[in-house]
């Protein structure tokens, strides 16, 4: 079978075994948790690279079990339906496992591995786009658990009559801030607005931000004499102190505008630790998109700015699709990927970023 060439060449196993030899060799090195942070980081490569390993030899093993099946019912001429169901089982178990963990060749970015913080906004479409933005908050969340990654919310603003204004999120697992970055941008959605009595065709507009969310944000450099702290009382759920204190905390760091918020913490310290890992979160962001639009102008690239430039447009009327602009990706399917079918599309724009980078370092 052809699936053990694909994953040598997927997990590069003499490279890692080397790798995972360096990286043990440095963690049994004296003083080696005498910065907490580095030690950290180091421990999370070698269980990365480890895993990658286990994850070779293991679909190596299964892979050999396969064939052997396949060899023993040829040599026995047998049309055993139970042996012929579990062959075909297995072949797709573990192709869709081989796509799966091929998918981590398209992490290349030094936080693609972190935690994402999340915040959707908002746009063009008043009421409709408010809903808009609380259907994203379905979308991505449905799609995470899907991935087995853990979805939490930080901070909403309900919107006046539905839906919200705005949402912070952090989500937590392999590879989050590297599979969610391809879903920054602005995103579209036409349909017969269910808040228009005459329902009529509505075009709303939704923000996506993506922060990645790291142990190397702390060494963003934050002056407190930048910083302007504000309380208020939580609303919504969390029991009766959160609604009779001032345990909220809102953040706007004055020289970038960033404004963070959280009062979703059990206490105003909790709030504002909290608030304050998200402000590096988006001040690393901030530092990322401008070494991007310094390689993009490299390139001779331009990217216009405001609505025009949606990633990608969802249609439910007058027609069923979901299409992304920059990568032609679409699916005619649009209640799927409403529902957190969304893996296509993020595998379509990492590989047009890959191809991107690979041709900019050519």
């Amino acid at each position: 079978m052809s699936g053990s060439v694909c994953s040598a060449t997927i997990f590069d196993p003499p490279a890692l075994e080397a790798r995972i030899g360096e990286l043990e060799a440095q963690m049994q090195a004296p003083g080696f948790w005498d910065d907490a942070t580095a030690a950290a980081r180091l421990s999370a490569d070698h269980s990365a690279a480890r895993g990658r390993l286990e994850d070779y030899r293991r679909l190596t093993a299964e892979l050999a079990e396969l064939a052997e099946l396949a060899e023993l019912g040829i040599a026995e001429g047998s049309g055993d339906p139970a042996m012929l169901a579990e062959l075909i089982d297995g072949v797709a178990r573990t192709d869709a496992e081989l796509a799966r963990l091929e998918e981590t060749r398209l992490f290349s970015g030094p936080h693609d591995g972190d935690d994402a913080l999340v915040s959707i906004n908002a746009g063009e479409g008043g009421t409709d786009a408010q809903d808009w933005a609380e259907m994203l908050i379905r979308m991505y969340t449905r799609w995470a658990e899907g991935r087995g990654l853990d979805v939490e919310l930080k901070e909403v603003q309900e919107g006046a009559e539905a839906g919200v204004k705005s949402v912070t999120m952090t989500v937590r697992g392999p590879n989050a801030y590297g599979l969610l970055s391809a879903e920054r941008g602005v995103h579209r959605l036409v349909r017969l607005s269910p808040f228009d009595s005459a329902h009529r065709r509505q075009t709303s507009f939704a923000g996506v931000d993506v922060s990645p969310l790291t142990e190397d944000a702390v060494e963003i450099e934050v002056d407190e004499k930048d910083l302007k702290v504000d309380t208020y009382r939580a609303s919504g759920a969390g029991g009766q102190h959160v609604n009779k204190t001032d345990s909220a905390v809102r953040i706007t760091h004055l020289p970038t505008k960033i404004v963070v918020q959280c009062q979703n913490e059990r206490s105003q310290t909790q709030n504002r630790a909290t608030a304050m890992a998200m402000l590096r979160a988006r001040m690393l962001a901030l530092e990322i998109e401008k070494r991007d639009a310094e390689a993009a102008a490299l390139r001779g690239e331009s990217k216009p700015i405001g609505m025009g430039s949606q990633i990608r447009s969802y249609v439910i009327h007058p027609y069923t699709m979901v299409k992304d602009l920059r990568t032609g990706f679409e699916a005619g399917n649009a209640q799927g990927v409403l529902d957190g079918d969304l893996d296509g599309f993020v595998r379509a724009e990492l590989e047009r970023r890959a191809r991107q980078g690979a041709g900019a370092s050519a």
